[in-house]
């Protein structure tokens, strides 16, 4: 049974949240709190999955609180309820929030975040690293793309088609922009999955303040991380949601479709990134023995971590409410087989557009799912494909 906790310092709030969820009784387990302070207690001495809080209360608001559960409880899911009159502390929360709900809130919305959130555990296995990601409330970016990016921002007259630009080129900061235009509080009836697209939502005056005021963008600056391993990553990751793009385009996927190909091949390999800015000696020494031993590098992180960057990189985008379309060709790029399916998508293309890009590098350490293209019917698709992407570099 799952363990929620709501805070919000209204008594009828709390007895309305109870009522419209007394369905979900068999299944969680609910505590009801009218304070950050009070939950701050409770939380020192119960274990929870997921903690709702109101963003306006007196004394401890819920920023405050959620910023304070990052720090001292940071495998637990966070969520907050906000009205639209809370503009400014919601751009406090940015950091330390999971997802955000705009208030009044529709039951079935929150029923769904909360469960998401929790279901989300189910990717990562390990405890100790869903607590470590769980906590990560920036990725950090290159020196060269965190500098032209402030550099940009900090310019008066750029465009919003320059920002947007530099952004989609990197996974940190797209997956950073995602996160915030997904979350309730823009009221955006649907999933938003490109760079450009959530900058239109936003307004640049907003990305402004969030990147030079909020900071939601980070350097990478730990000089154990070997200038080398970003520099690939980098290219690689640009290059599969290229590729992903063209494959999703000549299956004729609708325009958002292939756009969101493109920002779920940015970002498959986000959790290398995770790996990397946590455990730098120790994935530099994965790395280095995968290349020693010709080995996927995945297979040489399972046998420490005990699970992979897939996972990892999936768990976080999920809890940072991207679509679940782009979570599940982050976690599955790999093996799509693992999770089926009957038709083209998201998955497929980047599966084959990661396959592609080592095929071009001469890594034959990864290879194309060949069973899963023949059980979509597909199979015939593959040099066609091949030709796109070598055309795309040419």
């Amino acid at each position: 049974m799952k363990r929620i906790m709501f805070v919000d310092d209204e008594p009828n709030v709390l007895m309305g949240l109870q009522r419209m969820l007394r369905s979900m009784r068999s299944e969680w387990d609910m505590t009801f709190v009218n304070s950050g302070e009070e939950a701050l207690t409770i939380l020192d001495n119960q274990t929870f999955d997921v903690v709702v809080s109101d963003m306006r209360m007196p004394g401890m608001n819920g920023a405050q609180l959620l910023s304070e559960v990052c720090r001292t409880h940071p495998g637990i899911g966070r969520i907050i309820l906000s009205g639209q009159s809370d503009h400014e502390a919601i751009l406090h929360s940015i950091g330390p929030t999971h997802r955000y709900l705009s208030k009044p809130c529709d039951t079935e919305l929150l029923k769904t975040t909360v469960m998401r959130t929790c279901d989300l555990r189910d990717i990562l296995a390990s405890k100790p690293l869903r607590k470590l990601v769980s906590g990560m409330t920036v990725l950090p970016s290159p020196p060269a793309c965190y500098n032209e990016i402030k550099s940009a921002l900090e310019t008066p007259d750029i465009s919003m088609k320059q920002v947007a630009e530099i952004i989609s080129r990197d996974a940190g900061m797209t997956a950073k922009i995602l996160q915030l235009v997904n979350s309730a509080f823009f009221g955006i009836p649907r999933h938003v999955s490109n760079a450009s697209q959530a900058i239109s939502i936003i307004g640049l005056d907003t990305v402004k303040t969030l990147a030079l005021s909020f900071h939601i963008f980070g350097e990478l600056t730990d000089s154990r991380v070997p200038p080398e391993f970003i520099d690939s990553l980098w290219r690689h990751s640009v290059k599969v949601g290229k590729y992903a793009k063209q494959i999703a385009h000549a299956q004729n996927l609708h325009r958002e479709e292939c756009e969101a190909a493109f920002t779920a091949g940015l970002l498959h390999d986000i959790g290398k990134l995770v790996f990397m800015t946590n455990f730098p000696v120790q994935y530099v020494k994965i790395l280095n023995r995968a290349e020693e031993e010709k080995a996927a590098v995945s297979l040489v992180e399972f046998s420490l971590f005990e699970t992979t960057h897939a996972e990892a990189g999936a768990y976080l985008m999920g809890l940072w409410g991207l679509p679940d379309s782009v979570v599940e060709a982050i976690t599955w790029h790999h093996n799509p087989s693992k999770l089926g399916g009957i038709e083209f998508g998201l998955l497929t293309a980047v599966h084959a557009a990661n396959a592609i890009a080592y095929e071009d590098a001469k890594i034959r350490s990864f290879l194309i799912d060949q069973s899963y293209l023949a059980s979509l019917g597909i199979s015939d698709r593959l040099l066609e494909w091949q030709k796109i992407c070598k055309g795309i570099d040419q």
